[in-house]
């Protein structure tokens, strides 16, 4: 199969994959916003940095093991085959770990995301009840990056769609025939990660899968090699918590917990778009790798240009669709007709989204250096747009603008980003 084939079957399953994941969290948002109102909303959005944190873990072993064993396997040699088991064994202890915290301390981390006593009683055994699930939620990250990498990403296609399709079914059920409120909706979402395991784990009845599981001892020098190439993955996903929570707290010292509604849908309906440039990110990862293991330089950079080209593509669409259509998403999320929030949610959503067109450069360029073993420029970004440039401009801009300059903090942050990768891109494979 050619590199335009191979391109559009892996990007496009991915692709549909990740919006998958995102569409089950938009799905949340919308039943909760349903059910809870506003303070719902705030809840939601404030424990949004949790999920990135579950999820960025996941993401950094999952996709940096696989990555691994990708390589490795292309080289032939024989050291792939400790990977996925390493990675299987660690995931679950780190989940372990949260579940014990979780327990514990769930009211003390809502305050400390921002929640007064009221949003507490909305969100705190929303925040507890999903934190017992976190083992599934980083199980499901390395189980579909490595059936993914084996050759299979329509299964993982699949698997991510079903357990999304899962999660929107229960939440419904759950929150509204059995009145179960957040309980439900965290209900829900814990059970959808097992789904997408179950789903995965038919690979390995297949005649094309070359994943084994052994019982070894957890090895830390394997799975700080493996996160040298997730890195970049960690910081990808959770970027977002972090400008969810800078910009929180900023917009709670502007405006208060309606501007905290506001931003909920606005980074809600982000996540969405976000996930078409993971998606691509993600489905040339392993071609990437499988090339640049095997010396096909033609092709590595073919494979990045059609994804420069989709990615760019795909933000100038999204662009243009919010800008008519940010009155019409914001009115599906606000049950309570709060103008407010309305008039707060609408600007925000036109101003943040120009930030896409220089996102998907970034992402898919971060995608990149991780799969081709530049993991060092890879992190570098991912954390300067990530952490570093989006917290300087938030705090600037919120100062200078109030409100705008929050919104305008994600555009400027990738904007400053997409000059530095595109001067590593030149120095990596040309």
């Amino acid at each position: 199969m050619n590199e335009n084939r191979l391109f559009l079957k892996y990007v496009s399953q991915n692709i549909l994959g990740m919006m998958g994941i995102s569409f089950y969290i938009l799905a949340d948002t919308f039943f909760i916003a349903q059910a809870k109102g506003a303070d719902g909303m705030t809840a939601l959005n404030l424990v949004l940095p949790i999920y990135s944190l579950i999820f960025a873990i996941g993401a950094m072993i999952g996709v940096g093991s696989a990555i691994r064993f990708k390589i490795l396997r292309a080289r032939k040699d024989k050291a792939a085959e400790y990977f996925f088991s390493n990675a299987i064994i660690c995931t679950s202890i780190i989940g372990c770990i949260f579940i014990i915290v979780g327990m514990i301390f769930s009211d003390n981390i809502m305050m400390l995301l921002g929640a007064d006593e009221r949003i507490c009683r909305v969100g705190g055994t929303y925040t507890k009840t999903f934190l017992l699930f976190t083992p599934f939620f980083m199980l499901n990250q390395v189980f579909n990056a490595f059936v993914r990498n084996d050759g299979d990403p329509s299964l993982a296609m699949t698997a991510t769609l079903s357990s999304s399709l899962i999660n929107i079914i229960g939440d419904y059920i759950l929150m509204f025939p059995l009145g179960l409120g957040m309980t439900g909706a965290a209900l829900a979402t814990g059970i959808s990660p097992i789904i997408g395991i179950l789903v995965c784990s038919i690979h390995f009845l297949s005649k094309k899968n070359t994943l084994h599981f052994q019982f070894v001892a957890p090895s830390l020098r394997r799975l700080l090699y493996s996160c040298q190439l997730g890195a970049s993955a960690f910081v990808g996903e959770i970027s977002s918590g972090v400008t969810v929570a800078v910009l929180n707290g900023l917009i709670l010292g502007l405006v208060g917990n309606v501007g905290i509604a506001a931003y909920g849908v606005v980074a809600n309906v982000a996540l969405v778009v976000m996930s078409v440039f993971n998606g691509i990110s993600q489905g040339t990862q392993p071609l990437f790798s499988d090339y640049y293991g095997k010396g096909n330089t033609d092709s590595v950079k073919k494979i990045r240009k059609l994804a420069v080209v989709t990615a760019f593509l795909f933000a100038v669409s999204f662009l243009i669709l919010i800008q008519f259509g940010a009155e019409s998403v914001v009115a599906v999320f606000n049950s309570d007709h709060n103008q407010n929030m309305a008039v707060y949610a609408e600007s925000g959503l036109k101003i943040y989204f120009i930030g896409f067109l220089f996102a998907g450069f970034n992402i898919v360029g971060t995608g990149f250096l991780s799969a081709t073993e530049n993991a060092g420029w890879a992190f570098m970004i991912s954390t300067l747009r990530g952490f570093i440039a989006v917290i300087l401009c938030a705090i600037v801009l919120a100062n200078l603008f109030a409100m705008t300059g929050v919104w305008l903090s994600f555009p400027a942050a990738e904007c400053i980003t997409l000059f530095v990768t595109v001067f590593v891109m030149r120095k990596t494979i040309h």
